[in-house]
């Protein structure tokens, strides 16, 4: 048992013996391990220390070699700099000599030019002297002595370029005559005195004529257009000698007929819309014509009454495309003569505006047509242009002849106006003036062909009695200031009405 006790001593103090011993092992070779890295970390130090030590004497010797460079650069620029200056000194000295050079010289041409004046000056003393004449005397001298020799000479110079202008004159002006009628074409043919309108069904035409012709009373007393139904099968014809009228009664029955509500008061709304619509298709017009003509600045107003033309008649011919073609022959005739084009083409597309206007105004159309461009702020030589393209005012300008000319040659275009035709109008437009020169008169419209006028007066200043009164002294006015075929019917119309409105 002792053995086995001593024995199991040997056995503990033979393993704490084996644990000290690898404890002492493994700390000697941990500290062996860590002078290991510890060395191995003091070279690379040293490595890095000595590169970064390499690397900063390559940059400094890079900036001392850089440095030198722009040194040496500098010392270039300078020197360069220093020879140019010193070759602008030379330079400016040279100019400095050249200058004083000049002058000199200047002094020396001006004291010759002293010598030269005073030569001339004694010279001219002993000529006088010895003529006995002073130079403006002498010079008058010479002048008459010259016009005498050739006096004769240029007397038949003169004549012979004044018969030679006359013999060319005419035909020059035939050439340039010829030449804007060639260059200048457009239609004669203009709508006489009646539209026609096609109806849709015969149903229409019971709805235009209305119950008991109540419809058709009703649209001729608003528009003052007679209004044909029976004359030709599927067809309304309307008559009348003023086309602005026509214009308005088709536009009202083509409104009409397409709304299908035909009655009396929807036909006065109709119209007064379509009475607006053609105002706006005459200022259209008025601006288009202007426009074709390539003539700007022409005042608002005046356009209106230019575009009313489109529905006026002179002698059968359309005024606006008669004056359109006027206004481009009058550029075409002022260009050869020399004329101002501008003026030449506005007063010639603007001569005629008085006869928008004539059957409301009393005169003569070119003097309310001049009237009208002096009101609008037209120039003065357009004005004059106007006033005297007829012969009762003499043309003080050039312009004013070619507006005459274009005027005579527009005229005289075969086919161009119907004597007869305007003669109608001008009848229609007379009777309607005798009857609106009454007081109480609303309006006149000349129907059938002149053998009725037709006179609406307003109810509050003409009434039953006084409108019976007022047809017999139409008629006698008729009757002792115009004369016509046949009779006319004096048809005067008094009409009250009475409006409110349920609110």
């Amino acid at each position: 048992m002792v053995e086995g006790i001593i024995a199991a001593l040997i056995g503990v103090l033979a393993g704490v013996g084996g644990t000290i011993t690898y404890e002492h092992q493994r700390r000697t070779g941990g500290k062996h391990k860590a002078d290991q890295l510890i060395a191995d970390a003091k070279t690379k130090a040293s490595d890095i220390v000595l590169k970064a030590k390499d690397e900063a004497l390559k940059l400094a010797d890079d900036a001392k070699k850089e440095e030198n460079d722009r040194r040496k650069s500098w010392d270039k620029t300078e020197s360069r700099l220093a020879e140019r200056e010193t070759n602008l000194d030379k330079k400016l000295d040279e100019l400095d000599k050249r200058g004083e050079a000049l002058r000199a010289q200047e002094d020396e041409v001006e004291s010759l030019k002293n010598e030269i004046r005073d030569i001339r000056v004694r010279q001219q003393e002993k000529l006088e002297k010895i003529a006995g004449l002073k130079k403006k005397e002498a010079s008058e001298k010479l002048m008459e002595m010259t016009e005498r020799d050739i006096r004769q000479d240029l007397t038949g110079l003169v004549a012979k370029l004044q018969n030679e202008a006359k013999d060319t004159a005419e035909e020059q002006a035939q050439l340039i005559l010829v030449s804007a009628m060639e260059r200048m074409s457009s239609e004669v043919t203009a709508e006489r005195t009646v539209t026609a309108i096609k109806l849709t069904d015969d149903e229409m035409k019971g709805r235009i004529i209305g119950k008991e012709g109540r419809n058709i009373q009703a649209l001729q007393r608003a528009t003052g257009v007679d209004i044909l139904v029976d004359d030709t099968p599927g067809m309304i014809i309307l008559s009348s000698f003023d086309p602005l009228r026509r214009q308005v009664a088709r536009l009202s029955l083509e409104m009409l007929m397409k709304d299908g509500r035909i009655h009396p008061g929807r036909i006065e709304e109709v119209v007064a819309k379509a009475e607006k619509e053609i105002e706006k298709e005459v200022l259209r017009a008025g601006e288009d014509a202007a426009r074709e003509v390539g003539v700007i600045g022409i005042p608002k107003e005046m356009l209106h009454l230019l575009g009313e033309l489109k529905f006026r008649t002179s002698y059968g011919q359309n005024v606006l495309l008669h004056s359109t073609e006027m206004a481009h022959m009058a550029g075409l005739i002022a260009e050869e003569i020399g004329a101002d084009t501008r003026i030449a083409k506005t007063a010639t597309l603007l001569h005629d505006v008085g006869k928008a206007v004539t059957h409301k105004v009393e005169g003569k159309h070119h003097h309310i047509g001049a009237e009208l461009a002096r009101k609008y702020g037209m120039s003065d030589e357009i004005v004059h242009a106007i006033e005297a393209h007829h012969d009762d005012v003499e043309a003080t300008t050039v312009e004013a002849l070619v507006v005459r000319v274009c005027d005579a040659l527009s005229a005289a275009r075969p086919g161009a106006r119907n004597i007869s035709a305007e003669n109608f109008a001008e009848r229609m437009r007379e009777l309607e003036n005798v009857a609106k020169s009454f007081k109480g008169i609303d309006k006149a419209y000349a129907i059938s062909a002149g053998r009725e006028v037709r006179v609406i007066v307003r109810p509050e200043n003409v009434d039953d009695l006084s409108a019976i009164k007022l047809a017999r002294e139409i008629a006698n006015k008729v009757e002792s200031t115009m004369q016509y075929p046949g009779t006319i019917k004096v048809n005067v119309i008094r009409e009250t009405r009475a409006i409110e409105f349920a609110k």
